[in-house]
């Protein structure tokens, strides 16, 4: 449904929000470094109370327009659907600050905590604990390439596995993070995962 939506490439945007980080917009105008366009927030509800003869009246706004003008330099290009919860952010057209955050936004609501971008596995920790390091979940990623295999901190251990195996080098992994980020769980998972394939 996402990848299905209309885009227009030289009008839809990304322009800075206070509370969102970014927020999506169409170009109406363009003078000089200046640019107006138009936001919508369709998703928020606002609700007005007024009370007349006793009674509360509930006026339910679902699309709220706003245009603003900003400098050219904020306005950030958006990728095309087809790119909406893409597995590997290298791959967009547009890599900037807004898409990557749009993108794992998208995939962190659909609880797909592990997006690639290139060489690099970006997680996002749930705070919940998730069905996705059983003992079968493994199997899935033993002995598979990278990209045969949805993102995963498996898909990534195995990676260096095997190229330690065919190489014969040693091989390293650098889990780094905020603190509370899930560093520690992602360093036993991968050493799980070290220990269940090497006993296979």
């Amino acid at each position: 449904q996402d990848q299905s939506k209309p885009y227009d490439s030289k009008k839809d945007c990304w322009v800075p929000d206070a509370e969102e980080g970014f927020i999506s917009a169409q170009v109406k105008s363009t003078k000089g470094d200046m640019v107006a366009v138009v936001t919508s927030r369709g998703n928020e509800e606002f609700h007005d109370v007024s009370v007349k003869h006793s009674k509360i009246f509930f006026v339910l706004v679902k699309h709220l327009f706003f245009q603003v003008t900003l400098k050219s330099e904020l306005v950030q290009e958006m990728n095309p659907p087809k790119f909406e919860k893409t597995e590997d952010m290298s791959n967009l057209t547009f890599l900037n600050d807004a898409s990557v955050l749009h993108n794992l936004r998208a995939r962190y609501a659909s609880m797909l905590i592990y997006t690639y971008s290139g060489l690099f596995c970006v997680v996002i920790n749930p705070y919940k604990r998730l069905p996705i390091y059983t003992d079968s979940v493994a199997a899935m990623f033993m002995g598979k390439r990278r990209t045969e295999m949805p993102p995963h901190l498996f898909a990534v251990s195995d990676e260096a596995y095997r190229n330690m195996l065919q190489d014969h080098e040693n091989q390293s992994m650098l889990i780094t993070g905020e603190s509370g980020a899930g560093k520690t769980e992602n360093t036993k998972k991968v050493i799980a995962y070290f220990a269940a394939v090497g006993a296979s």
